[in-house]
């Protein structure tokens, strides 16, 4: 059977997006928060360490390039620091991961939440310079839901917000949100981009049964709807040559994670009623639960199954994964998959616990089998 090419996003073999900070750029940014060199000379080495990183993602045979998300901290909050009325905040202690604390960051308001002059759009400027006739330079940002759960406090809820001073009620929050967002689509698509990823955390963890028990007072029903609300909002008008798409993500920090548990409690809503062309999804291990809930996909979308981990160095048996492939097929036409890992290797700039060699043989990996299923 001939399977239809994959010109834009998503390719047969996928990443998604982030990968592991060089050496060189953990003693930069070492060295910039001790006070010794100084922001540009931070940029410079970022700057190095992304041209070396497109060449060889290039040289790999990836279809698309990223910059690894190498500017970055955080996959999130240095998004959502870059809008306006939005800083960064130090708090008590960090957000649960499986065994482990984040860092203890986030986002506040200060004002109004706007998207003009926003950081990311330079730095996908320099990323688009880099690209060559065959890649496609994708963005990478936090869903436009990621935030309004954040400001809502619904992981981190013991910390005091100053929320309702500055929007009363949640739905002008949402529309200022997705204005924002609507602002800087347009300026990256401006800028040549024509593929935006939204990075989602916020489903599967009302998913995770434990957390929705040890949060009773969260109205689970209504906050998917907030959610779906806020990332269809931001959509509205998006060019029709703008690929758009979303990763679901069950966290990501040094290997560990902060959710589990299936699709199922929100494949109909999110799946049926999500305006992007396509879903990366998870399925790395018995956390993502069973492929029945692609079912719930529209024949219109794509699905990129995310089956090797980037968690962990160990390579993953082909034969396995593509019995895997076989069997999400069940669910949405093998024409209709692609495939990725499941996660970036490096959501913050701790990174994932393997090497960078590890992480290239995992790409390759995704080549191999995406070339002996698909071509």
């Amino acid at each position: 059977m001939a399977y239809s090419l994959r010109t834009t996003a998503p390719f047969r073999a996928d990443l998604v997006g982030s990968f592991l900070r060089p050496a060189k750029l953990k003693q930069a940014r070492l060295f910039f928060r001790d006070g010794i060199i100084t922001k540009e000379q931070l940029t410079q080495v970022e700057d190095e360490c992304i041209k070396d990183l497109v060449q060889k993602q290039i040289a790999s045979g990836l279809e698309l390039i990223t910059d690894g998300e190498f500017r970055r901290s955080w996959w999130h909050f240095d998004f959502f620091w870059g809008l306006n009325g939005v800083e960064k905040r130090i708090i008590k202690k960090g957000y649960a991961f499986h065994d482990e604390e984040t860092r203890p960051e986030t986002a506040r308001l200060v004002g109004k939440i706007s998207g003009e002059n926003h950081p990311f759009v330079e730095h996908f400027k320099f990323l688009y310079a880099l690209k060559n006739d065959k890649v496609l330079p994708r963005q990478t940002i936090p869903a436009p839901a990621q935030l309004l759960a954040v400001l809502l406090n619904v992981r981190n809820n013991d910390e005091t917000s100053n929320l309702r001073d500055i929007y009363p009620d949640d739905q002008s929050l949402i529309d200022d949100i997705a204005k924002a967002y609507r602002q800087v689509i347009l300026d990256l698509y401006k800028a040549g981009c024509r593929n935006v990823q939204f990075d989602d955390c916020t489903w599967p963890v009302l998913c995770d049964e434990n957390f929705v028990k040890a949060h009773p007072n969260l109205n689970v029903d209504e906050l998917l709807e907030k959610y779906l609300a806020a990332n269809n909002q931001a959509l509205e008008g998006a060019p029709s040559d703008l690929s758009l798409t979303t990763h679901i993500c069950r966290g990501n920090y040094h290997s560990t994670y902060f959710a589990q548990g299936g699709y199922d409690k929100v494949a109909k809503l999110l799946f049926g009623s999500e305006k992007v062309s396509a879903f990366y999804l998870e399925y790395d291990d018995e956390r993502s639960g069973d492929f029945k809930p692609l079912a719930l996909i529209p024949q219109d979308k794509l699905v990129v199954l995310g089956l090797i981990t980037s968690k962990r160095p160990e390579l993953e048996d082909k034969e396995i994964i593509k019995k895997r492939i076989l069997e999400a097929s069940k669910y949405v036409d093998l024409d209709r998959l692609c495939l990725s890992p499941q996660c970036g290797f490096s959501s913050t700039e701790e990174g994932n616990k393997l090497t960078e060699d590890d992480e290239w043989k995992k790409i390759k990996l995704v080549q191999e089998i995406a070339h002996e299923v698909w071509y």
